[in-house]
């Protein structure tokens, strides 16, 4: 065996003797857990009261009147992220296509209206979205038309050209806050830190996306499948755009004119000054994080499992515990400051909050780069309990399907999970089955 090769198997299995070196490096002093629970409660960052009110702006259905499409997926927010709560994950699910140009991912132009008319090609936009408000034909109360498009097609089919497909699956929102406030340097130095905790082997990619509030001031990306967002803002500029096909001050120009109705932007301002963006910031922002099954995580398969889930190495990417920045700090290009009931928390998402090839890449470029194209946005893990399909196309349906799709990157890891004794095996997953 080289001597290069046997130094890394020695780091990694060193990696392995000492699980906790990690979690215990990454906690700040000082530091208090953020607090947790399905129970629909704010974190403390703003009363009961708004909270609820920002909740029922996540449940508002929006219309034809309202801008919703041309092109949607789905009428609310709440529509995509209901399970448990509100502001946790469904079963629903967004369709990426594209293809590849002397080996280079290329976005699509997708065509709609049969090519007639102004804006009748929807550019370089790899999401397809599944709904469309037109043809159709809407009257009010009354019985008057107010919406009038009974030949006009703004339906999206993906062309046959488009050989790079894939399904994502909704993500959970709550404790989000907890993440944004997360210091990039933070990520970058989990990312530094891998090499040497995995031999070589794994290392995800840390990447950095523009912040839309802030003018495109980069960030540490952290949200979305292919970490394509670093604030919560805009990620809610996004959703509401690419979602629900509804214009704000941040991405204020629908990606087709045709059956469009309302002047953009549409996303009004309140009495309160803000959009309902800025309420679907907020309300994510004062989640509380997923909390655990605390009675299945005390019994002895579950500690045990976990155990396992740190001795084999899993937690080198699901890392188990990260300290978010000091109350105080000024994040997202100076539009937010971490307030105290998310600075200085622990929290314990298992998870990075990188990029890493596992072999379930889906293909699909967005902020990252050509290097990210097979890369996906480590799942984090809290909540998992309250989830049946996994994995980002939600098509590995039990724990350990799930586990078994993770190569690439993960090799070492995922053989050493092979080589567990069946009992060891249903331990690990019953340590999941209470996160």
């Amino acid at each position: 065996m080289k001597l290069a090769k046997l130094v890394a198997l020695l780091s990694f299995a060193l990696a392995l003797i000492a699980p906790a070196v990690w979690t215990t490096r990454v906690e700040g002093q000082g530091a208090t857990q953020a607090p947790t629970g399905f129970d629909t409660l704010t974190n403390g960052m703003v009363t009961q009261a708004i909270h609820e009110a920002d909740r029922e702006n996540m449940e508002e259905v929006e219309n034809i009147g309202d801008g919703l499409g041309p092109v949607y997926n789905a009428e609310s927010c709440a529509a995509c992220h209901g399970n448990p709560v509100i502001g946790g994950i469904s079963q629903v699910t967004e369709l990426r296509v594209g293809h590849n140009s002397n080996g280079v991912f290329v976005n699509p132009n997708i065509t709609i209206n049969n090519g007639v008319g102004t804006g009748s090609t929807i550019l370089a936009r790899s999401l397809v979205n599944d709904r469309a408000i037109c043809p159709g034909v809407v009257t009010d109360s009354t019985g008057t038309i107010v919406f009038n498009f009974p030949n006009t097609q703004a339906q999206e089919r993906v062309p046959g050209s488009e050989n790079i497909r894939t399904f994502r699956t909704s993500l959970n929102l709550m404790g989000d806050g907890f993440v944004e406030a997360i210091d990039s340097n933070t990520l970058l130095a989990i990312s530094n830190a891998q090499p040497g905790q995995s031999g070589g082997f794994i290392q995800g990619l840390f990447i950095q996306v523009p912040v839309a509030e802030a003018n495109g001031t980069l960030r540490a990306g952290r949200f979305g499948w292919k970490n394509q967002q670093a604030s919560l803002l805009s990620f809610s500029g996004d959703a509401y755009l690419n979602e629900m096909g509804v214009t704000s001050r941040l991405n204020p120009t629908d990606v087709t004119p045709i059956c469009d109705t309302v002047p953009d932007p549409e996303d009004p301002f309140g009495p309160d000054g803000l959009e309902d963006i800025d309420h679907f910031a907020r309300f994510m922002r004062a989640t509380k994080a997923p909390s655990r099954d605390t009675a299945l995580a005390a019994t002895a398969d579950a500690i045990a499992g976990g155990n396992l889930f740190n001795s084999i190495g899993c937690n080198i990417c699901h890392v188990t515990s990260i300290t978010t920045a000091p109350a105080g700090t000024v994040i997202n290009g100076g539009t937010f400051t971490v307030p105290a009931a998310l600075g200085n928390k622990i929290i314990h998402p298992f998870s990075d909050f990188l990029l890493h090839d596992v072999g379930t890449g889906d293909g699909i470029v967005q902020n990252g780069g050509q290097i990210s194209a097979n890369r996906m946005r480590t799942a984090p893990l809290w909540g998992m309990r309250t989830r049946d399909r996994l994995m980002h196309d939600g098509e590995s349906l039990t724990r350990n399907d799930a586990i078994l799709r993770h190569f690439g990157e993960a090799n070492n890891v995922i053989n050493n999970y092979l080589n567990l004794s069946t009992t060891q095996k249903n331990q690990l997953i019953t340590f999941l089955n209470s996160l």
